[in-house]
């Protein structure tokens, strides 16, 4: 699934290309990529106005449009916003097509179709359309602080990787990212949250907006599906410290990189750079 990195670069890829420019048509190929209102008002709604800016929220894609309504996106497992120039080129997983009257097009993409576009009519939120982003927690990139991390996981037994993966505490952050930032500060993904200790966890902190600023300058990881909005794949996942390097060789010890199912999701990590405290034997799967 696109995780914060991957859905920046399609925001600001998106911010470039889009404001100003006025929907001339829409084309709904498939119903239930449509997450309200109904795929008939979708189209009649959206069609018309005009892209003013495009922001990001968690893994969730906001588009303001004129007049007070708004276009929201989330990309799920294998979903793709791409503005194509020649819309003549057939796209096999083409979900809904969003004509502009400058001849280009809007394309969601979606092959495991489990992406959603949702239309926010004037007088509403983002949040009244999606409430769930009411839910959302607090944004790396702009909040990070051993101290805030401290405050979200006071008291918290789960493992630490699953507290980073949960929505509610931090927005945007998913299964690489948190293997790639616990591997920089040092921290075992199976410590419990609660136990880790302020200054492991202002190391956490400095660590998750490093590893994430450098995701973003690679435009994102690219594993099967994910592209930019430009249909360019992301490169970081070469450039990965542990995530999906399972046997291989740490690039600071030269141990055998683990992997373990924390929460039912995989987690890589190096149990030299990593050690459990107090340690525990691991099984690899």
């Amino acid at each position: 699934m696109p995780e914060l990195p991957e859905v920046e670069t399609v925001c600001r890829g998106l911010q470039l290309q889009l404001p100003g420019a006025m929907v001339s048509e829409v084309e709904v190929l498939r119903d239930d990529s449509i997450g309200y209102p109904s795929v008939e008002e979708f189209i009649d709604e959206l069609a018309g106005h005009r892209f003013e800016s495009v922001v990001r929220r968690g893994k969730y894609i906001l588009i303001n449009l004129d007049r007070g309504a708004g276009l929201a996106c989330h990309l799920r497992m294998s979903g793709r916003l791409i503005v194509m120039k020649d819309t003549k080129q057939p796209s096999r997983f083409l979900r809904v097509r969003i004509g502009l009257k400058d001849g280009r097009e809007l394309r969601f993409e979606d092959m495991r179709v489990f992406g959603r576009l949702w239309y926010v009519p004037p007088g509403k939120t983002f949040v009244d359309v999606i409430p769930t982003l009411g839910e959302l927690g607090v944004e790396p990139l702009d909040e990070m602080s051993g101290g805030l991390l401290e405050s979200l996981f006071e008291g918290k037994k789960q493992p630490i990787k699953t507290a980073l993966l949960d929505q509610r505490l931090i927005a945007g952050i998913g299964n690489i990212y948190a293997d790639e930032s616990l591997y920089q500060a040092g921290i075992n993904p199976l410590r419990p949250a609660g136990t880790v200790k302020k200054i492991e966890l202002d190391k956490l902190a400095g660590e998750i907006q490093k590893v994430l600023k450098r995701a973003i300058k690679h435009r994102g990881s690219t594993l099967s599906d994910y592209t930019d909005s430009e249909g360019v794949n992301g490169n970081y996942q070469n450039k990965a410290g542990v995530y999906g390097r399972e046997g291989l060789d740490c690039r600071t010890c030269k141990s055998a990189i683990e992997r373990v199912k924390i929460s039912g999701r995989s987690s890589h990590f190096c149990l030299k750079c990593q050690p459990l405290k107090p340690a525990r034997k691991l099984k690899s799967r």
